[in-house]
């Protein structure tokens, strides 16, 4: 009776409202921080690059698994600046998955930090779909590092998402042709206590949840303004 008694208090716990919101916090801390970290380095992001993009997707400890060749799977967060011409304040974070059964041999197997960022329109609306396959319904490119790295790079101007990975503290462009991004309906149900989706986050909702705060005033303080136009 005792055992069941037990049981039965896990399973209240992991039914009320709180729990899974908790695993979402974590998610948009953890993103924050691998953000405020790269941005850090001295041979990270180009600044140019970043007041450049509409949208950055942060991917924070993306992990290798096994089923039949192996594959890797990660939870995340898209964050867009506001207006219809992405030209306002960086807006609420839509939570993201990226699947991929490519990234994991690439990148030797350990948990690996992404950044992705996204360059134009374009490359928003492909994100917004229900499900995105990097390289087909999104052209992407291992984006340049350095803070002398300009924005006229061939990578910037032939692609709508620049990709970037930090794995045992080396950080560099990577390749992520063939994995998938798709919103992650299940913790954005979470984070904003009912059902929406990321087109609907990203156009339409006014207010950041106190658990996106630091990444999206992060993000303001580092990139107040889109210098794309």
């Amino acid at each position: 009776m005792k055992q069941l008694g037990t049981f039965v208090a896990v399973l209240t716990i992991c039914a009320a409202p709180g729990f899974g919101l908790d695993k979402v916090a974590d998610r948009l801390e953890k993103a924050a921080s691998v953000v405020d970290e790269i941005l850090d380095m001295p041979d990270g992001i180009p600044q140019e690059l970043l007041d450049k993009a509409e949208c950055v997707v942060v991917m924070p400890s993306v992990k290798k698994f096994a089923i039949g060749f192996g594959g890797s799977y990660g939870r995340g967060a898209m964050i867009c600046r506001s207006g219809k011409n992405f030209n306002g304040p960086w807006g609420a974070p839509a939570m993201y998955r990226l699947e991929g059964g490519n990234i994991g041999f690439q990148l030797g197997g350990q948990a690996t930090d992404f950044i992705f960022l996204v360059m134009n329109p374009k490359g928003v609306d492909s994100l917004l779909r229900s499900k995105v396959k990097l390289g087909a319904d999104a052209s992407v490119a291992a984006g340049p590092k350095g803070r002398a790295a300009g924005a006229s790079t061939d990578a910037y101007m032939n692609a709508e998402i620049l990709t970037y990975s930090r794995a045992k503290g080396l950080f560099a462009g990577v390749s992520v042709e063939g994995s998938t991004l798709r919103p992650d309906n299940g913790a954005n149900k979470k984070l904003y206590n009912r059902k929406i989706t990321a087109t609907e986050i990203v156009r339409e909702h006014k207010t950041v949840p106190v658990e996106g705060q630091e990444l999206v005033q992060l993000l303001q303080r580092v990139s107040p303004t889109n210098r794309s136009n």
